[in-house]
């Protein structure tokens, strides 16, 4: 019994296998990296998908939920954060008023966002438009919540160290958000019924 022709055809199909998982998981990254080109923060959008790229495919859903389930970890990790925060002592008056409103608005955009995810999965036949309409509206809606929490810590009289903390934070939610809808209004743009 001679293994020398086995074995040739176990190594050819080995390398044809890695081979093929390397040209498909190469178009996933350059589909993502396209399709990151068009949000408004590509360089944030194809770092925090690109390691998704063998779950994502080229499929644009795929792409809008796991940009959504992004969006959505990073903004509860933010409302954590914020609620953390309302229970710091020697906070001015000003300080405790922006944290109170931001954990209530980030909250919000939590919600809202769970919301997203879960009506996603009902995208499709004849209601796909109207469940688009409703999910853009939502993270919309996040949007709308993360900058109205950043304009809370606007402005001279913030400490400084509590400012930049939750800048930093809600910053990075607010480009996610933006970056999750480009690629929901892509999605929706692009469905053939």
């Amino acid at each position: 019994m001679e293994a020398g022709p086995f074995l040739v055809y176990v190594l050819i199909a080995t390398l044809i296998l890695q081979f093929s998982t390397l040209t498909n998981s190469s178009s996933a990254t350059q589909y993502i990296r396209t399709s990151c080109s068009n949000t408004t923060y590509p360089r944030l959008c194809y770092h925090s998908l690109s390691i998704y790229a063998s779950e994502i495919k080229t499929n644009p859903k795929s792409l809008a939920n796991t940009a959504l389930n992004i969006t959505l970890k990073a903004t509860k990790s933010t409302s954590r954060l914020m609620k953390k925060m309302s229970r710091i002592h020697g906070l001015n008056p000003r300080e405790a008023a922006a944290v109170a409103d931001c954990v209530e608005v980030v909250g919000d955009s939590v919600y809202e966002l769970q919301r997203s995810i879960g009506e996603m999965g009902h995208a499709r036949g004849s209601n796909f438009f109207q469940v688009m309409a409703d999910v853009q509206t939502w993270v919309s809606a996040a949007l709308t919540d993360d900058n109205t929490c950043m304009d809370e810590f606007a402005g001279d009289p913030m400490n400084g160290n509590a400012k930049a903390l939750a800048r930093r934070h809600l910053v990075k939610i607010a480009h996610l958000t933006s970056n999750a809808l480009a690629l929901i209004n892509n999605y929706a743009s692009s469905y053939i019924n």
